[in-house]
């Protein structure tokens, strides 16, 4: 019985162990999301900026317009996918 007892105290001792551990890191995890989300509000700023812009000017974007938007699009659609991973 004392060594059942004994080895339940060291399970429950890992486990808290481990619970604290990951406490850390889910709040590391939290402050680089929202790091991350930061980052993409920028982004999407600048995004609708550009739209915008583009919109009012013309019907057609020109190829660097075009290009300049897509990759702020994909910069922010990675963001994104890295914040899902984290959370």
């Amino acid at each position: 019985m004392a060594r059942s007892k004994e080895k339940l105290k060291e399970i429950v001792e890992r486990l808290e162990i481990e619970r604290d551990e990951l406490r850390v890191k889910l709040s590391l995890a939290k402050l680089e999301a929202r790091e991350e989300w930061d980052e993409i509000e920028k982004k999407m700023d600048a995004l609708r900026g550009r739209m915008k812009v583009i919109g009012d000017e013309a019907g057609e974007m020109s190829g660097d317009v075009a290009a300049a938007a897509g990759a702020l699009a994909d910069e922010v659609k990675k963001g994104l996918s890295r914040i899902r991973k984290l959370l």
